[in-house]
């Protein structure tokens, strides 16, 4: 199941077990959730060489294969220096031991600087500053035709790809001896592990049926050297402890809040990716957030929350501690109003998804089934596989991944990233051209008709890569204003008998289910749902209800999109990890979708005031 949630922190080691459990249930959140512990920011400010790239001077370039891609190298820099001699070392020595030979070897190492401060209540709750290291080491063994990482089935999935996981903790001091006993011995125990994977691998093939793609393990990559300066985080931290504690006060006069919290972070991430094909990367990327998040109890036990985030590439381009209280006023008003508001009923019917909701929506529904590992995967439902060059959706809309843009709009594109996590370049893919499926979500594991990586492989440091979701970026070719969408939507729920349509807006997420033994079906998570009237009464606000359905029957409902384009920015969990991904759409007037009520508490909302409102009535 690939999934994005929005979940309160205490529930996310047990979502996070789910997903290292079974690969058909993968996460997704809304970046309101601070992940500093788990998650490197993966945005690349300009300060690091990059040049911004407006949505109309987008390019898709297609390098030939067999050329080096070559970017000016550092020669001060230690870790990727050391990093390479010890894998050629290493490789050199390895590739004629074993049983299998050793014809691959990858060294990636993630370096985190990050900063995070929270605070409730105009109290400090923490106030952190952490740098680690992570080392992952990919040894292949056998031949690319069929290698030790290749999936080995079962009758009941086991876990496999999640026995890699859990990354090295390494130098973080810039010590060329100390980095290179480490990784010596390290690759040792890889090497190993690989060898005996590989004799798994050949007896599970052996007493398995034939697979239907019979592609490749391992397909050819580009040789790049691209070494670029790292970025360094300011140290003065402590300029915000007072603005937190002044802005995170603003929720004692909303007695009706039980929860909140304001935060800001910032992550530096510094990416080393070294390989035994001549590849050698060195990016550093940033991102700095301010998120706040409340949340109250219904009469009826139903718990509501709502959050808001503003994300920058760099700490000083973050909203004022001004502008940020009208934020935090604006969201407080919004959860009591969300509080007192009625729950929703099961329904089928139209409704419009506004962009936030509507890139979740694509996110889910289209963007798992087109990650290029799914394809092969006896275990996947596989869903649009055998549908490229078919119509799968209306022609007026495309859909593009292009992780190579940091911004749409002026909104930052959290899922935009240099090179993937196997070092190849990132390249914007048309995915769905008028409606018609071109093309799949690459890494270097090929499928049939796609051999070839288009830079999408990526991964949570202590995972596997593969093919994952970037800038999923909806286009429409039929558009109408806002309110035009609104009067369509009318008009539909008439033709159709009904009393009212909705409108769902702000959104925690959602999940799906891509694997065969479970039901081809998702579900998104709204926060904020309107239900519009046809007779004309007021717009009435909804909570308690997700929308749910299957993807083939979803994607052909959709009737038209607006002329506004938005950004949901998150994280998503999968088979390899969290990574940071965003979701660019218009709103979407569909003809028909499903809403069924959501899980409620059963506690009472608290029998005492908050103490500070009758500390004040004294």
């Amino acid at each position: 199941m690939e999934a994005c949630y929005l979940q309160k922190a205490a529930d996310l080691a047990f979502l996070t077990r789910q997903i290292r459990q079974n690969s058909a249930f993968c996460l997704l959140l809304c970046l309101s959730l601070s992940l500093t512990a788990i998650l490197p920011a993966w945005s690349a400010p300009e300060s690091a060489g990059r040049k911004r790239i407006s949505p109309a001077k987008r390019k898709n370039s297609k390098p030939d294969d067999k050329a080096a891609i070559s970017h000016p190298i550092d020669s001060d820099s230690i870790v990727i220096n050391a990093m390479t001699g010890e894998l050629q070392r290493s490789f050199n020595k390895l590739k004629n031991q074993g049983p299998a030979p050793l014809y691959f070897l990858s060294y990636r190492v993630c370096d985190t600087d990050s900063f995070s401060g929270n605070a409730t209540y105009g109290a400090i709750t923490s106030f952190d500053r952490n740098h680690s290291r992570l080392l992952d080491i990919e040894a292949r063994v056998g031949s690319p035709v069929l290698d030790s990482t290749h999936k080995i089935r079962s009758d009941r999935y086991d876990g496999e790809y999640y026995s890699r996981l859990g990354g090295v903790e390494f130098s973080i001091d810039n010590d060329p001896d100390a980095i290179a006993c480490g990784l010596w011995y390290m690759t040792d125990k890889a090497f190993k592990d690989a060898q005996q994977s590989y004799v798994q691998v050949k007896a599970n093939k052996e007493v398995k049926v034939d697979e239907e793609d019979v592609s490749d393990d391992f397909g050819p990559g580009k040789v790049v050297v691209a070494v670029e300066k790292p970025i360094r985080t300011r140290p003065d931290d402590n300029r915000w402890i007072e603005p937190l504690r002044r802005l995170s006060a603003i929720y004692k006069q909303y007695p009706q809040i039980t929860t909140s919290y304001v935060s800001i972070d910032e992550d530096v991430t510094t990416r080393y990716i070294t390989n035994s094909e001549g590849t050698k990367v060195q990016q550093s990327q940033k991102l700095a957030r301010m998120l706040t998040g409340a949340g109250a109890i219904c009469a009826d036990g139903m718990e509501v929350n709502l959050y808001d985030t503003v994300e920058a590439f760099d700490i000083n381009s973050l909203p004022s501690e001004e502008e940020f209280s009208k934020r935090i006023k604006s969201l407080a008003d919004a959860v009591v109003a969300l509080r007192n508001s009625h729950a929703g009923e099961p329904y089928v019917g139209p409704a419009i998804l506004m962009p936030k909701a509507a890139g979740v929506f694509f996110h889910e529904v289209l963007g798992h089934r087109v990650e290029g590992h799914r394809q092969k995967d006896e275990e996947e439902g596989r869903t649009f596989t055998k549908k490229v060059g078919a119509k799968i959706m209306p022609e007026f809309i495309s859909v593009i991944d292009d992780p190579t843009i940091n911004q749409l709009g002026g909104t930052p594109l959290t899922g935009n990233y240099r090179f993937d996590d196997e070092g190849m370049p990132a390249e914007k893919v048309q995915v769905v051209e008028q409606g018609v499926l071109r093309n799949f979500l690459m890494g270097r594991s090929p499928i049939a008709s796609f051999k070839h990586s288009n830079g999408h492989c990526r991964c949570q440091p202590g995972s596997s890569p593969v093919a994952r979701q970037g800038n999923l970026i909806v286009e429409s070719s039929k558009q109408v204003t806002e309110a035009k969408l609104k009067e369509m939507l009318i008009e539909e729920t008439k033709r159709q008998g009904k009393q009212y349509g909705l409108m769902f807006d702000e959104i925690a997420g959602g999940f799906t289910i891509t694997q065969a033994f479970m039901p081809q079906s998702f579900s998104l998570l709204p926060l904020q749902v309107k239900r519009i009237w046809v007779d004309g009464r007021p717009d009435e606000l909804l909570r308690g209800v997700n929308l749910v359905g299957t993807p083939l029957a979803s994607l052909e409902t959709i009737m038209c999109a607006s002329d506004k384009t938005g950004t949901f920015n998150g994280v998503c969990g999968a088979e390899s990890g969290w990574v940071p991904v965003s979701a660019s759409a218009p709103s979407l007037l569909v003809r028909t979708i499903e809403v069924a009520r959501e899980e409620k508490a059963q506690d009472k909302p608290p029998v005492l005031p908050p103490p500070n409102l009758e500390k004040a009535k004294r």
